[in-house]
């Protein structure tokens, strides 16, 4: 009787224990704080400190979005200003200025050539050479402004000076008798005025063709 009295306090004891551990457990696990008092989907939004700062980063003034080379590439190109062309008329350009690109010089055509003096024409005369030397020799005498130097009839060349101009008058043997002609002193034909109207005037002197 008395082993069932002490069981039974114990179990007694037990069940205050028990009943007095929930109510203090209730009160220590219970919020004091107001935000929690609301059901969770009326309850605010909590921002951490970190994000409630001002962005000061490089990326602050980035576009929403994801970025891609691509479009930084095409969002340059749309702000870059194309270059101006030159206007007629701006200050800049030659024509404005008064000081247009002067024209190239335009090369002489083959139809614009240089003229250059003709050469003295000779003529011909009947019989030998030895015989037309002998008688240009004669003509050379009579024809005013004519100064001979010198004669070599082997060669059959006068060396003479006319209007100031020195050249030689030459005999040469051809199949139809002779041929008077001027040439310089490298046997080339003499060109000027002088050689020509020296021969012009042997050939009317000596009546010759």
């Amino acid at each position: 009787m008395r082993s069932n009295s002490s069981l039974l306090r114990t179990a007694i004891a037990g069940a205050l224990l028990v009943t007095l551990a929930g109510t203090a457990g209730c009160s220590w696990f219970r919020k004091s704080n107001e935000l929690y008092a609301p059901a969770p989907e009326n309850r605010p939004l909590e921002v951490p400190p970190d994000l409630d700062l001002p962005r000061t980063g490089a990326t602050a003034g980035a576009p929403a979005g994801s970025v891609t080379a691509s479009g930084t590439v095409a969002a340059a190109s749309a702000t870059a200003a194309p270059a101006a062309a030159p206007v007629v008329g701006d200050p800049a350009t030659p024509e404005a200025a008064g000081t247009a690109p002067a024209p190239a010089p335009v090369p002489p055509s083959a139809g614009t050539a240089t003229a250059t003096p003709a050469a003295a024409a000779g003529f011909n005369m009947a019989g030998s050479r030895d015989d037309a030397f002998a008688r240009v020799d004669t003509a050379l005498a009579g024809i005013e402004g004519v100064s001979v130097a010198s004669r070599a009839q082997l060669l059959g060349v006068f060396d003479v000076n006319y209007q100031d101009v020195n050249f030689l008058v030459r005999v040469s043997e051809v199949e139809a008798g002779a041929y008077v002609s001027a040439v310089d002193p490298r046997g080339m034909p003499a060109s000027g005025e002088a050689p020509a109207q020296l021969i012009a005037q042997l050939q009317a002197a000596l009546g010759a063709n």
